[in-house]
C-alpha cells in the first residue's frame, strides 16, 4: 500500500516472522485470543480485557489493532505486530514509541496462545522487536514491566539483560498488585544473529525519522 507502506514491515528470526498484520492475520490472531491466553484466575494484563467470553476476546483483539492503526502519529506511534511460527499466528508484540525523537527510548508489550507457551517463542519474539528498536530505528533505551506474579514474562525480560528500573503499585481487580518495571540501554544489548529487519526504510517518515 503506497500510502501506509507498514504492511510491508516485517522482522525475520531463526524460526519466526513478525509483521503488520493483514485483515486475515488480524482476524487469526482473534482466533489465538478466543482460545485463551493464560491460566483460569491469573490476570497479566492491567486492563482485564482476556477475562471475558472467547467471541469479545476476538472482537476487542481485532478492535484493539484498528485503533492502533488510526491513532498512530510520528510523535506517538505503537506497531503491534503478529508473531507468525510455521505458517501460524501465534500471539502479538508490539514496540511503542512516544515523543522518541526526544527520548529515543521505546516500550514493548506482548502476548502468545496459551498453547505455544514454554516453546521459546517469547523470548525470540521480544529480541525480534528489540532488534528493531536498537539496530531499526536507533533507539537508546527499551522498557517494559509485568506484575510480580507474571513468572514468565520476567523471566524473559531477565534472561535478555533488562535491569531493574523500580515498581508501580497498580489497582488489579480491585487488589494492589506490584509491578515490576525494566530497562535496557543499547549499550547492554548484542546484535542477534539471524535476525532482519525488511521493508522498514518507506515507514521511518511516518515515524518522524526520515524524509519523504
Amino acid at each position: 500500500m503506497r500510502n501506509w507502506p507498514f504492511f510491508d514491515l516485517s522482522i525475520t528470526t531463526p524460526r519466526l516472522v513478525l509483521r503488520i498484520p493483514s485483515l486475515e492475520d488480524v482476524d487469526e490472531l482473534g482466533d489465538r485470543a478466543a482460545e485463551g491466553i493464560h491460566e483460569e484466575g491469573f490476570m497479566p494484563f492491567l486492563v482485564p480485557w482476556s477475562d471475558t467470553e472467547p467471541a469479545e476476546r476476538a472482537r476487542s483483539t481485532i478492535q484493539y489493532h484498528f485503533r492502533k492503526w488510526s491513532d498512530l502519529t510520528s510523535a506517538d506511534w505503537s506497531l503491534p505486530l503478529v508473531v507468525v511460527h510455521e505458517g501460524q499466528v501465534v500471539g502479538t508484540q508490539e514496540i511503542a514509541g512516544k515523543n522518541f525523537l526526544v527520548t529515543r527510548e521505546v516500550s514493548t508489550g506482548s502476548w502468545l496462545g496459551r498453547r505455544f507457551h514454554g516453546q521459546g517463542i517469547g523470548t525470540e519474539m521480544r529480541t525480534a522487536v528489540l532488534h528493531l528498536a536498537f539496530a531499526g530505528v536507533g533507539a537508546r533505551h527499551a522498557v517494559t514491566e509485568a506484575f510480580e506474579d507474571n513468572h514468565a514474562s520476567l523471566a524473559v525480560t531477565r534472561k535478555l539483560g533488562y535491569r531493574e528500573d523500580g515498581i508501580t503499585i497498580y489497582d488489579r481487580k480491585g487488589a494492589p498488585v506490584v509491578s515490576q518495571r525494566f530497562r535496557l540501554a543499547v549499550e547492554d544489548w548484542t546484535e542477534p544473529e539471524g535476525f532482519e529487519i525488511h521493508g522498514l526504510a518507506k515507514c521511518l517518515p511516518l515515524l518522524g525519522l526520515g524524509q519523504t
